[in-house]
Order: structure tokens, then C-alpha cells, then sequence
């Protein structure tokens, strides 16, 4: 065993031996205590008639309970003098008020090493008295009474513990059956099933530690020293065994080490069952030191020595912890970083590992305020940081679990059914955006309510008398109409959003709806965004006290500047309103604006944007829009003009025509577009070297560029069956003429010349990588030709 864990059982043993030195006084008769009560003189009376009269008065009593509820979360009435710049200043000439904070606790630490050092003495003399013999001679020794006490306080003690033992053995089953449920049950959650199982435990501990109290009280009331009553000694164990047993059962509940699905705290088994059994020996040895030890001191030897008796308890106790902390400060710091290592939370990353740099210091200085405390006052100390103890623990515990779940709720993706996702692609995707946001929200302000709950804990802060006051009732009910009105405002905005979403949905709704109104409910849905943004803003603004009246002033004085100085952004929105409100163009209508032909993509009350058939994006402000050209109105036409020579028919030349078109109706790719017979407009034009006829095509809307290059195919295929030329361009060469009017012979001279293989005349030049040189060379014979004269000039080449 190391000596770092001899120190609580040293300090067990040295309680021990402090009871054994009060064994003379164990059997003190005292005659004061068989005198009968003096009855309560005239003034008690008339203090208890004007504390009746003060009860009965309503604005009275709750004066009352005020002063009391400020008095509560005071701290203790002699640590709060002892610190006072008035007991700094005594013995001095310094006033109080000029009295530094230094100074003051300088002068509490002189008077608690004083204090410690009267104790000393006065323990030291008690146990010289009680060795000597030469305390009060008028106490005798009885040596059977004694006996007979310690043994029926030994007995009650050994039943007791044994009673829990067998209770808790008992309850293993019921343990570990709720344990696995919490390991591997469905339906919930991980926390919050977790959360379950921990307080279905912790219910059963409770009520196995009340068991066996009640048990303890039966066994010392009826089966030890005379029956039907409960003496003082076994009431101040069992009061004691009561409130540590329930302090170790909530410590059980953070570090379960023998269950894991009841473990709150996210640390392995070996971590929980060190750190369970370090504080359980700490708890044992200060409650049952201070609460049963103490006061038996107290009672039969004296105030001194137990005042002793209980300072040497909490200077073991200190030691000890201490020491505990420094020996896992590193330990607990690589274990925090390695928790924080695998948060995928940023601040909860941070926030581990601050804390593990810092978490020694917050626990020495627990421990050492713990100290100064039941030194000081331990009268009135003890039960102030008992209760602010188990407030901090319960903040902090209740603070991580509901932080835990938040994460594993942002951290999990909301999934709705196929249908509803069919109906609304976009609302899955809003509320994975929406809903993590609020929750980190939502988790930032559980860390500020644990911060205050904890300082309130130890005096530091008033919280209740702050939510009592205007100022932190308008600051918190604000904070609840800001959290409302945001609240609204999504859910209107989810709502509505997710309604012009549903009529844009061809798979729902009433069908493929309306490029018109496929333009005017995205216009809507941008400016309902705008709006909601405003207004929320302005709401929220008012709300937390900010007149919103220079504001809205503001706007419109904004909103004149902006009108004068940039008169084509107002053009360019005034223009686009009445685009659409004519109806000019919707999306995916084919436009001409501003010298642009091409495809309207995106309509905003701004400008449009347009796709070229190159594929070129243009952005074009209404502003320079003066006329806006759209080929998707009702139906399109397909004007085609086609040329014919001046030697063919023309009515054989529309027939053909016609034949055509029949073609075109009767194919199913492009039949269906056609709306109208063909219409042939006649010859429109005798050009140079054409006669053009023009037909009309009459398609659905859009259709008219594909309608016309189908029928462009068709006609040059019957124009080619019926023998129709279609003129093409011819070059005439003029020669000339002499004064008579004679035309000069045309001397002409054709050459053969033969090709090579890659298909180039002979006698070009090569590429410099090619090896062979077939370049024409006039004085080499031709090998392959058998008549040297071939290449003279004769008669065929004229």
C-alpha cells in the first residue's frame, strides 16, 4: 500500500483513538440535566407573541422572507466579519474603508493560524487531563457502562453496513439488467437512454441506502440497549451513514465502475473505479469524521479537543487531496486531450482542452476554499459548501449531459420520408442548415445558465435576487421574445418556402407548372426572403430595446439618396417590374434584348441572364432593354426561301415543295409540331441568279429552328429527285476584245502531272523527316513512262 493511501485510514485510526481517549466521560452523570426546566421568563413570551403578530402580516412576513433569502446566499456571518475591512482595521489607525484587500487577508490568515494554534493547546491540555487524572473529579468512570456502550454502538454500526452489503448484493441483477439495456436497447437515443438507466440506478440505490437506514434505526431502537429508544450515539452514526451513502451513490452515478451503461462521465472503467474509490474514501473519512467523531468529542470531552479532532481531519483530508491532484494532474490532462481530440465540435474541441490545461487549479482551489472554510467556521462552513457541492455537481452534470445530447443531435442528420423529400427536395437540406445552428445556440446558452447556477452555487452571484430585479426579468424576458420571434419567423419561412417549392414541383402540385409562373414564384420566394430578413431584424431590434423609429427614417432618407444617385438601378428595378407584370419573359423563353439572342436562365427584378448559342452567359440590366423579342409566345414560324434556276417550272418547284412539307407532317419526330397546313407565299423575289419562292411553316412555340432545318433536308431531297437545280454560284472568264469586236483566241494549255502516294502533286516539297524526295525534276526522264515524248504538248491537250 502506497502512503498516499495511508492517509485516510491514518486518519481513520486517529478518530479512532480519539473516541478511545473519551472512554472516562462515556459514563458522566451530571445532576443539571435531571433539574427541571425553569419556565421561559416574560420576555420569551412577549418575543414569541410579536414573532405571531409579524407572521400574521402579509407585506411583514414577506419582508421576512426576503431578508432571509439574502441572508442565505450570504456567506457565513463570521467569515463575513472576519473578512470585513472593520475586523482588518482593528487594532490600527487605518480606517476601515482605506483598509486594501491584501491587508484583509492577511489578517484572516494571522487569526486562523492563531485560532489553529489555541486548538492545539487546548487539545493538548484536554489529553494531558484525561492521562493525568486531574480534570473534573466529580465525573467517575464507569467501566461497565462503557463497555456496554461501545458495544451496542459496534453492534448497530456492523448491522448496518452489513444490511447495505447484502441490500446492494441484492440489487446486482437489477444493475446490470438496466445496464445492458442502456448498453444495447433501441428506441432512444444513446443519452437519452443513458440518462434513463442512470436514474432508474441511482433510484435503486437510494432506495437500498434508505433501506438499510431504516433497517440501522429498527436494529438500535429494538434489538440494542433498552428497547423503544434510540440513543444519541447510534442517531449521530446513522444520520452520518444516511447522508454519505446518498453523497457516494450520486458520486456512483458519475463514476460507475462496475457498470458501464450506468457511467455518466465518458471515462473507461479503470479511470471510474481510481477516481470512485479516492473520493469514497475522502467522502468516508471527512463526513464520518466530521458528523460522527466531532461531535462525540464535542459532547463528552470537550469543545477544544473536538474543534481539534476536527482540524486535524481536514488537514489529512487536504493533504490528501492534494496530493491526489498533483499525482494525475498530466494523466488527466493526456486523457481530456484525447476526448477532445475526437470532438468534431470546434468550440467543444477548444473548450476540452483549456480545460485540461487548467483543470488541477480549479480543483486546488475547491479544495482549498473546502479547507479555509471548515477551519474558519466549520459550525457554519460545513453545511454551506456541502450544499454548494452538491448544487455545482448537479449544474455541471445536468449541463454535460444536455450539452452531450445537443452534439449527438447536430451531429446526426434529420432524414425525412421518401414521399415528403419527393414533395420537398429543399426542406431536408433547410433543416439540416437551420436546426444545428439553433442548437449550438441553444447549447451556448446552457453553458451561461450552468456558469451562473455555479456561482450562485458559492455566493459569488445572486441569481435569484438577479431574476427578482427589472433588470434581469426584462433581460430574460427578452431573451425569450427574441427566441420566439426567430422561432415564428423560420417556421413561416420554412413554411412558405417549402409551399412555392411544392407548386414548382412537376411531380406534384397540379402538374409541370407555367414558365410564367416558374419566374413569378422564384421572384416571390427572393423577395419574401428580403422581407422576412427586414422585418425579423426590425422586430428583434425593437424588442431588445432599440427605437427602431431613426432606423426606418434612415431607410427612407437612404432610399431618396439612392434614387438620385443611381437613377439606372431604380430604372433598371421599375423597368423589370413591368416586364413582368407584361409579361414580356419567363424563364427558358428564347429572347432578343439589348442586341442578345439567346435562352432567358435566371429572371431577377434587376436584370436578366442569357445563354447565346455559343454558350456565352450574358447579364443584361433591364435598364438597357428597350425592346424585348420573344420567339416562345403562342407559336412560331418557319420562313424558308428557296432559289430555283430561271429555266425550271415554278409550279412544278411548289408541288415539290409541298411534297415536302407532307414529308415533314408524316415524320413522328417533328409531325407533332406542325400547327398549320404549309403556307406558300409565292415567288418573292427575280434575283440574279434565282427565282426564290417563300413558304411558311407554322410550329409550336420554340420548335420553328428545328421544324426548319428537317424541312431544309427534305426539300433539297426532292429538288434533287425531280431533277430541280437549285443555282449555285458560276465563274465567267472574259478574254477580251479587239477594236472589231473580235474576241481574241484563248490560248490554253493543260498539264498532266502525276500524284504521289500521300496524295500531293509531284514535285511539291516534303517534310523534312521524310526520307524519300519525289520533287519534280523536268530534266530527269520519267522511269515509268515508256514515251519520252508523253509530256510534249499535242492535240488532246488543247
Amino acid at each position: 500500500m502506497t502512503p498516499l493511501r495511508l492517509l485516510p485510514w491514518l486518519g481513520i485510526w486517529l478518530m479512532t483513538l480519539f473516541v478511545l481517549l473519551a472512554t472516562p466521560a462515556l459514563a458522566q452523570t451530571t445532576t443539571s440535566a435531571a433539574e427541571d426546566p425553569a419556565p421561559p421568563p416574560a420576555e420569551e413570551q412577549a418575543s414569541y407573541e410579536a414573532l405571531a403578530d409579524l407572521l400574521e402580516n402579509e407585506q411583514s412576513r414577506q419582508e421576512l422572507i426576503d431578508v432571509l433569502r439574502s441572508q442565505a446566499s450570504a456567506l457565513p456571518a463570521g467569515l463575513e466579519a472576519e473578512l470585513s475591512p472593520e475586523a482588518a482595521a482593528a487594532g490600527g489607525n487605518v480606517s476601515p474603508e482605506d483598509v486594501s484587500l491584501p491587508r484583509q487577508l492577511a489578517e484572516l490568515t494571522s487569526r486562523v493560524v492563531t485560532d489553529i494554534g489555541g486548538q492545539i493547546e487546548q487539545a493538548a491540555s484536554v489529553v494531558g487531563d484525561l492521562f493525568t487524572g486531574s480534570g473534573d473529579s466529580s465525573s467517575t468512570f464507569d467501566a461497565a457502562a462503557f463497555t456496554q456502550a461501545a458495544i451496542n454502538l459496534g453492534i448497530v454500526i456492523v448491522a448496518t453496513f452489513a444490511l447495505f452489503f447484502v441490500l446492494r448484493r441484492l440489487g446486482k441483477p437489477a444493475f446490470a439488467k438496466v445496464s445492458r439495456w442502456s448498453l444495447t436497447g433501441t428506441g432512444l437515443t444513446p443519452v437519452l437512454r443513458l440518462i434513463l438507466c442512470v436514474a432508474i440506478a441511482a433510484v435503486i440505490d437510494f432506495l437500498i441506502v434508505g433501506l438499510a437506514y431504516v433497517g440501522g434505526n429498527l436494529i438500535a431502537t429494538f434489538a440494542v440497549g433498552q428497547t423503544g429508544e434510540l440513543s444519541t450515539r447510534a442517531s449521530l452514526f446513522l444520520n452520518a451513514f444516511l447522508i454519505i451513502e446518498l453523497f457516494k451513490a450520486v458520486m456512483r452515478m458519475l463514476f460507475s465502475s462496475r457498470y458501464e451503461g450506468l457511467r455518466l462521465l465518458p471515462i473507461s472503467a479503470h479511470e471510474a473505479s481510481y477516481w470512485n474509490r479516492w473520493l469514497a474514501r475522502l467522502i468516508g473519512m471527512v463526513g464520518y469524521g466530521l458528523m460522527v467523531a466531532v461531535p462525540l468529542v464535542n459532547f463528552y470531552l470537550g469543545v477544544s479537543l473536538g474543534q481539534a479532532v476536527g482540524t486535524l481531519i481536514m488537514i489529512i483530508a487536504f493533504v490528501y487531496a492534494v496530493s491526489v491532484v498533483l499525482k494525475n494532474r498530466v494523466r488527466l490532462r493526456g486523457n481530456m486531450n484525447a476526448i477532445a481530440a475526437n470532438t468534431t465540435m470546434t468550440a467543444s474541441r477548444v473548450s476540452l482542452q483549456l480545460f485540461a490545461r487548467t483543470w488541477h487549479l480549479f480543483a486546488l482551489l475547491y479544495f482549498l476554499i473546502v479547507f479555509v472554510l471548515t477551519l474558519t467556521r466549520p459550525g457554519d462552513a460545513l453545511p454551506f459548501v456541502l450544499f454548494a457541492t452538491l448544487k455545482t455537481l448537479a449544474a455541471v452534470v445536468v449541463g454535460l449531459l444536455a450539452s452531450t445530447f445537443l452534439t449527438q443531435t447536430i451531429g446526426r442528420r434529420i432524414q425525412l420520408s421518401d414521399d415528403l423529400r419527393r414533395k420537398l427536395p429543399m426542406l431536408e437540406h433547410r433543416l439540416n442548415s437551420y436546426v444545428p445552428n439553433a442548437l449550438r445556440v441553444l447549447r451556448t446558452v446552457i453553458l451561461v445558465a450552468v456558469i451562473m447556477v455555479v456561482l450562485d452555487a458559492w455566493g459569488a452571484f445572486n441569481l435569484a435576487g438577479w431574476y427578482a430585479s427589472e433588470r434581469g426579468a426584462h433581460l430574460v424576458g427578452n431573451l425569450i421574445s427574441v427566441a420566439v420571434i426567430l422561432i415564428v419567423s423560420l417556421g413561416v419561412w420554412l413554411a412558405l418556402a417549402s409551399l412555392i417549392e411544392h407548386k414548382l414541383n412537376p411531380e406534384t402540385g397540379t402538374g409541370e407548372p407555367s414558365a410564367r409562373a416558374k419566374t413569378l414564384l422564384s421572384l416571390f420566394r427572393n423577395a419574401l426572403a428580403i422581407a422576412m430578413v427586414t422585418i425579423t431584424g426590425m422586430i428583434v431590434l425593437s424588442e431588445i430595446g432599440i427605437n427602431i423609429g431613426p432606423l426606418i427614417a434612415g431607410a427612407g432618407v437612404l432610399g431618396l439618396a439612392i434614387g438620385f444617385g443611381a437613377q439606372k438601378l431604380v430604372q433598371d428595378v421599375i423597368t423589370g417590374v413591368f416586364i413582368q407584370i407584361e409579361n414580356a419573359m419567363n424563364t427558358g423563353d428564347v429572347v432578343t434584348l439589348g442586341g442578345i439572342t439567346g435562352t432567358a436562365e435566371r429572371l431577377s427584378i434587376r436584370s436578366v441572364g442569357i445563354r447565346d448559342l455559343s454558350g456565352t452567359y450574358h447579364i443584361v440590366p433591364f435598364s438597357s432593354v428597350d425592346t424585348v423579342s420573344n420567339y416562345m409566345r403562342d407559336y412560331g414560324n418557319h420562313v424558308g426561301e428557296y432559289g430555283i434556276a430561271y429555266r425550271e417550272s415554278i409550279d412544278d418547284a411548289i408541288e415539290q415543295l409541298k411534297l415536302a412539307f407532307e414529308d415533314l407532317r408524316s415524320s413522328q419526330e417533328h409531325g407533332f409540331k406542325i400547327l398549320a397546313d404549309l403556307t406558300v407565299a409565292g415567288v418573292v423575289a427575280l434575283a440574279d441568279s434565282s427565282v426564290n419562292i417563300r413558304v411558311v411553316i407554322k410550329t409550336t412555340p420554340g420548335d420553328q429552328w428545328g421544324v426548319g432545318r428537317a424541312y431544309n433536308r427534305l426539300v433539297k431531297m426532292r429538288f434533287d429527285e425531280a431533277g430541280i437545280e437549285i443555282p449555285f454560284p458560276h465563274t465567267t472568264l472574259y478574254f477580251g476584245q479587239d477594236k472589231s469586236g473580235s474576241a481574241p483566241p484563248a490560248n490554253l494549255r493543260v498539264m498532266q502531272q502525276a500524284f504521289t502516294i500521300d496524295g500531293s502533286p509531284a514535285g511539291q516539297p516534303k517534310a523534312a523527316e521524310l526520307v524519300t524526295d519525289d520533287r519534280h525534276n523536268p530534266h530527269k526522264a520519267d522511269s515509268t513512262s515508256k514515251n519520252p515524248e508523253h509530256h510534249k504538248p499535242d492535240e488532246e491537250d488543247v
